[in-house]
């Protein structure tokens, strides 16, 4: 069963904290470009972005994901953090910087409350930057715990309304099922009260006439209580 990337991407948008937060990354590092991104074994997918240098990236606009740092950070759950490429020891000359003339990066992996690796919160910009210090890196690890605790809680409230659309409507089920019940019923107990009444008027054999009367109770119990189940049935069918 094919992924519903669209659903993720839907997901970072509806929280209404992550253009505050790609703003915030922005500022404290000096970044242009930042970005929420899905990243899974084979894609990375843009979900919420801020581009003022630009490279042309917006909402769903994807990248080959050999060509990101990303599924590194998917395999070891570790951040990559340069402050200036051409300096680095790690990072100078690697092709991914090389590419996208990339100076100075930190990407931080966002990870569902239960561990369920999402994908990433990253900045970057083709200057130098301020990315290696306890501040800038402590934010981003709190921004992107903060993006995966929003997206557990919209998937608990997807799930919530599910179950909340299926009670009803089984509940309408049921009430329509009542409804019907009571119709079907009703033409058989008018009958046995008519009998009922004319064994009473035309029999006068006291044994007859008992369990005529009998019946008779029996049958007006039983239409009161159709009665209640149809006017049950009304009310909950017309607040639907």
């Amino acid at each position: 069963m094919a992924h519903d990337f669209q659903a993720d991407i839907d997901a970072v948008q509806q929280i209404g904290a992550v253009p505050i937060i790609l703003d915030v990354a922005c500022r404290i590092t000096g970044a242009r470009f930042a970005a929420v991104a899905r990243v899974t074994e084979e894609r990375w997918i843009a979900c919420n972005v801020r581009d003022d240098i630009p490279f042309g990236l917006q909402p769903g606009s994807e990248l080959p994901i050999e060509t990101t740092f990303c599924n590194e950070i998917r395999q070891s759950g570790e951040s990559v953090i340069i402050d200036h490429v051409a300096e680095d020891e790690v990072y100078c000359g690697h092709p991914i910087p090389v590419k996208y003339g990339i100076q100075s990066y930190i990407s931080v992996p966002i990870f569902r409350p239960g561990g369920n690796f999402f994908g990433t919160l990253c900045a970057l910009d083709i200057k130098p930057g301020r990315m290696k210090v306890p501040e800038v890196i402590s934010t981003f690890k709190l921004f992107a715990e903060l993006i995966g605790f929003h997206l557990d809680a919209l998937d608990r409230l997807a799930s919530t309304h599910a179950a909340l659309l299926k009670e009803r409507e089984e509940a309408g089920l049921r009430e329509r099922f009542i409804r019907a019940l009571a119709h079907e019923l009703r033409n058989p107990l008018e009958a046995i009260n008519s009998n009922t009444l004319y064994l009473l008027r035309a029999v006068a054999d006291e044994r007859v006439t008992t369990v005529a009367a009998e019946m008779n109770v029996t049958v007006r119990r039983m239409s009161t209580t159709l009665d209640d189940l149809l006017d049950f049935a009304r009310r909950h069918i017309a607040a639907d």
